[in-house]
């Protein structure tokens, strides 16, 4: 392990350098790695697993779409792409990648075939950390950890492509066989990590369920809508709304705090800009914090996860989901996205 400072708080990472690609493939060598589940996570880290030489195979409904899009990636039929319960009984290391709600679905069938000296793999700590919800307890004999990406499955399988690697977290909640620790590092190296960080399932799910509903993905979208609704209300333009509230932010703006932090971008903007920014942010801090403090506690007690069992569990979800997204991908503010996306220059 490396130790770094994070504004003068040491932690201990595991980077590519002291554990590598090579020791990875030494710990793995014997292991099946059998990814359940072909939709969000399962593509990129199936994807790269293989290309870094694990044997993998994928577990996935039969003639569904994500069994097409195995195909399509290379699996094959009964040689590396198998009906889940195949893949369950084939599997040295089962990575339990469907949703959370499809988890509890086939809960039953995965701990059958959890015999002695396996383990099972999750990227959330969902259905560990709310088993009184889930009913997930996994037998005693095998370990149990996980690896989570902080991205989606794309952008992990994108920067493997680009030979650069999505951070991730880890946790070991089990260690039967005493190789449990080595081999969840060994797999967050192979799936391309760029470095891995030690947390717990608790801890995970809860920063993990809270960033989604904050600013990753829920607070973001509603600073978005409400800054695009002052503007229109105001006269200005859909592109000149969409332009200032979204376009800049994620083409210009965003890049650069990647790449040097927000206080460098801070210090290279405008006097107009910058003075603006330092009188605001704490004033939009201070409105969201009572917000984030209520959020924190949803996810902690339980609510959230309840919510999301009693929502996805019901026959009608997609249905309704897909209203919902069609909703926001008809609202104005989306479909001035789309345009402008379709004017930049990459795209004419």
């Amino acid at each position: 392990m490396a130790t770094l400072y994070f504004g003068g708080v040491a932690e201990q990472v595991v980077t590519r350098e002291e554990f590598t690609l090579e020791h990875a493939r030494e710990v793995l060598k014997d292991e099946v790695v059998a990814i359940i589940g072909y939709g969000v996570q399962g593509p990129g880290q199936a994807l790269n697993l293989r290309d870094n030489g694990i044997t993998v195979i994928v577990g996935q409904r039969k003639n569904s779409k994500s069994w097409d899009k195995a195909i399509h990636d290379g699996f094959v039929p009964g040689k590396t792409l198998f009906e889940i319960e195949a893949a369950l009984i084939l599997g040295t290391i089962i990575c339990y990648l469907l949703s959370d709600a499809a988890q509890i679905e086939y809960w039953p069938k995965v701990k059958k075939h959890l015999t002695s000296g396996k383990a099972l793999y999750f990227s959330h700590g969902f259905g560990i950390t709310f088993n009184t919800h889930t009913g997930i307890v996994p037998p005693s004999d095998v370990d149990v950890f996980l690896v989570a990406p902080k991205g989606s499955g794309t952008s992990l399988r994108r920067m493997f492509l680009e030979n650069r690697g999505l951070n991730s977290s880890y946790a070991l909640y089990q260690d039967a066989t005493g190789r449990g620790r080595e081999r969840v590092v060994a797999l967050g190296i192979a799936i391309g990590s760029g470095y891995l960080f030690e947390t717990d399932f608790k801890k995970e799910v809860y920063s993990d369920l809270v960033g989604e509903r904050g600013t990753l993905m829920g607070a973001i979208l509603g600073l978005f809508a409400a800054q695009y609704e002052v503007l229109r209300k105001n006269g200005h333009s859909p592109s000149e709304a969409f332009n200032e509230t979204i376009e800049e932010l994620t083409q210009s703006l965003m890049p650069l705090v990647s790449e040097n932090g927000m206080d460098w971008m801070y210090a290279n903007c405008s006097t107009t800009a910058q003075r603006g920014a330092l009188d605001w942010w704490k004033r939009f801090r201070d409105v969201n914090l009572p917000l984030f403090e209520a959020l924190y506690e949803s996810v902690t007690t339980g609510q959230e996860a309840q919510q999301v069992i009693d929502s996805n569990s019901k026959s009608d979800y997609r249905i309704r989901l897909e209203a919902e997204l069609s909703a926001l991908r008809e609202s104005e503010m989306w479909q001035a996205g789309k345009t402008v996306r379709s004017l930049r220059p990459e795209n004419n």
